[in-house]
């Protein structure tokens, strides 16, 4: 029998082979894959924990293009800060999908917070206006961190605000950012002074409720929702939903999870004909995007398995390249 071997990728291997410009292109294939059927992903299971609480989601995925198959699995657990661990962790595996033998086992939590990010720097570039330069973030964790990273890859940012009940954490986050974007990054305290201006809005939350209000929302700003993954949470005002252009990453997955779109749906105000497009559909230019300039554009994005498995194989093909990772004997 054949040797075989397995890479395994550490959060600093994975964060050396995988940078923001590469994983957004990554982000955008994916996507056009999804929603031309040519990958699949499907709906990811959910178990949750008891004493403590806590989630875990499985999430399986295809990409025949690329000849691989993945599975993450993602736990978040909102007591771990005391325990000094992340809120989120994670694992993602890649398989050869010729043989079914294992390649790769990932370091998850950074691939997860680098390609949530990826995700809305493709959003954003696909829909934001062009002239953007403001951007309000709500949160201060690593998901919060690569959101704005990700929106000033693809737009002339000079300006953020962070928004985040823990004054401590958002003066961090904002000291951290703006040495390692070299763009003028402030904590605010409420979020009429975080949106004040801003074009870009990036929600990165555990908030069950919105964390603004619609009349904060200028007109021609686009807001990137990713905190949120479960029906009856949320992070964005349902009057911003109504009015907004909403795109999703991927439909199936949206109608299941995204808490910001079924709340408004259960009480009558959208139905389902309001998403406008799956982000994959405007890359593919089977649907436009932003439609002008003072609209409002909303990319509410639950995650999907086929993210993990394109930025997967983008750090996977970077490590080898450069010698990244441990090989390990099966």
């Amino acid at each position: 029998m054949a040797g075989r071997t397995l890479r395994f990728l550490s959060a600093r291997d994975v964060v050396q082979a995988l940078p923001m410009a590469r994983a957004i292109g990554a982000m955008k294939s994916a996507f056009r894959q999804l929603s031309d059927g040519e990958a699949v992903a499907p709906t990811r299971v959910h178990i949750e924990a008891r004493e403590p609480r806590g989630d875990a989601l499985f999430m399986p995925s295809y990409m025949p293009a690329a000849g691989r198959m993945g599975l993450k699995i993602v736990t978040v657990y909102g007591g771990n800060a005391a325990l000094g661990l992340p809120l989120i962790q994670a694992i993602v595996a890649v398989l050869d999908a010729a043989t079914g033998t294992p390649v790769a086992i990932l370091d998850g939590t950074s691939l997860t917070a680098i390609r949530t990010g990826a995700a809305s720097g493709a959003a954003t570039d696909l829909l934001a206006r062009r002239d953007a330069a403001v951007v309000a973030i709500f949160g201060a964790g690593p998901q919060a961190r690569t959101q704005l990273e990700a929106v000033c890859v693809v737009r002339g940012i000079h300006e953020a605000r962070v928004c985040d009940p823990d004054a401590a954490r958002a003066a961090a986050f904002a000291a951290e950012m703006a040495t390692r974007l070299g763009i003028a990054v402030r904590a605010v305290r409420s979020a009429a002074e975080a949106l004040a201006g801003a074009v870009v809005v990036c929600t990165a939350t555990t908030s069950s409720q919105p964390v603004f209000a619609d009349a904060e929302v200028a007109p021609g700003t686009h807001v990137n929702a990713i905190g949120s993954y479960k029906p009856h949470v949320r992070e964005v005002p349902e009057e911003t939903v109504r009015r907004a252009l909403v795109v999703v990453d991927h439909r199936p997955a949206a109608l299941a999870e995204a808490g910001d779109l079924l709340i408004p749906m259960q009480k009558g105000l959208i139905t389902e004909a309001h998403i406008h497009a799956e982000l994959g559909e405007i890359l593919a230019g089977r649907k436009a995007g932003r439609q002008a300039p003072g609209q409002v554009t909303l990319f509410k994005s639950v995650g999907v398995a086929v993210q993990d498995l394109a930025a997967a194989c983008e750090a996977l093909a970077n490590a080898e390249r450069r010698g990244l990772g441990v090989e390990l004997q099966l």
